[in-house]
């Protein structure tokens, strides 16, 4: 073949790709939601003479080509293989694999992030507290703590960051866990520590806030496997992890009320351990406000623990030693309203936050 038939059967072929890649795009049906890396898509922007003499049609209409892709997850996990296998890249999306295990870069330490935290914090116990309440801290180290130095990753000094947290909140008492951790009790493929590995972590938090919790616990697996919110993000194809959670006598005694919602809720909803996010299964995610109630509980004692997704799995733990167990994420409600809700006198109050949330604290209100 000559090179001026070469060159037209390349354009020919050119041509009838893009012509059924363009095709492809406008017949096929559109997901309004990403279930691999669970949000909402792009949509189609709307065509106005403001939105196209602005440029925000064009720039729109980019981001919802790139959602709208046929085969688009496909692509992403030849991309996410090209950049670990062929380019040698350290990560991916911002996600990288280490040992088997998916976690996010997180560096640097954002010492104005910390400061934030600590301020909307003390305006809490300024505004609810007194002499007579029992205040905690304990910061939860992500996964990074165990993998990124190891892997070659940029890495805070989390003993570092525990520190400026604790001289920070001078008015609490800090309990540390980091010795307690390792990175077999966080899932592979998520954020999140696994509940049947942490059951020391809350004996600790209990025998330094003076409650009595049990060790005796009846671990329960979901048959479904589950897909953390990293596996979707990083688009490599990892085994997935398993979720299981732990009862007792007492855990089933326990009920849970839903202030957000208005409602009773169980305190492991297994319908939403098929969800799109199977990790809300504990006490239904991330709920501004909820409480806990332990009509088996040898104590009158109430705690409120603030807290982030973390304080999820790990709550109905705590909740053995308490009669009362007030959850609040002031991610989600603002704390001039708590008072409506919450009875702060006498109470333990836990300030439980992983290392992700303090270091990006802007999400606090």
């Amino acid at each position: 073949m000559d090179a001026k038939k070469r060159d037209k059967a390349l354009c020919i072929l050119f041509g009838a790709l893009f012509a059924v890649g363009f095709m492809l795009c406008v017949c096929l049906p559109k997901d309004r939601y990403s279930e691999s890396e669970r949000r909402m898509l792009a949509p189609m922007p709307q065509l106005s003479a403001g939105n196209v003499w602005s440029g925000r049609f064009m720039a729109d209409f980019e981001e919802y080509a790139t959602d709208a892709f046929p085969f688009r997850d496909g692509f992403r996990r030849v991309k996410a293989l090209m950049a670990r296998h062929v380019f040698d890249r350290q990560d991916n999306n911002g996600i990288y694999e280490a040992d088997g295990y998916l976690a996010a870069v997180e560096y640097p330490m954002n010492e104005a992030s910390l400061t934030r935290a600590a301020e909307r914090f003390r305006y809490l116990c300024e505004k609810y507290l007194t002499e007579d309440n029992r205040v905690y801290l304990c910061v939860i180290p992500d996964k990074n703590c165990f993998l990124a130095k190891e892997s070659g990753h940029l890495s805070m000094d989390y003993t570092d960051f525990e520190r400026k947290m604790e001289g920070l909140l001078d008015f609490a008492a800090c309990i540390s866990i980091a010795d307690l951790l390792e990175k077999e009790d966080y899932y592979r493929t998520d954020t999140h520590w696994r509940q049947e590995r942490i059951a020391d972590v809350a004996g600790r938090l209990a025998q330094e806030m003076g409650a009595e919790i049990s060790a005796d616990y009846e671990i329960h697996t979901v048959e479904e496997d589950f897909y953390g919110v990293y596996y979707g993000q990083a688009a490599l194809p990892l085994a997935p992890d398993k979720l299981q959670y732990m009862t007792s006598g007492e855990i089933r005694a326990m009920t849970a009320y839903d202030w957000q919602n208005g409602k009773e809720m169980p305190i492991y909803d297994l319908e939403k351990a098929v969800g799109r996010d199977p990790y809300e299964m504990f006490l239904s995610g991330s709920l501004s406000l909820l409480t806990i109630q332990n009509p088996h509980a040898q104590t009158d004692r109430k705690l409120v623990l603030f807290r982030d997704s973390f304080g999820s799995s790990i709550a109905p733990l705590l909740a053995e030693g308490y009669a009362q167990v007030d959850l609040v994420d002031i991610r989600y409600i603002q704390p001039d309203y708590l008072g409506q809700f919450v009875d702060f006198e006498n109470c333990d109050v836990l300030f439980l936050y992983s290392t992700l949330v303090l270091n990006h604290s802007d999400t606090l209100r």
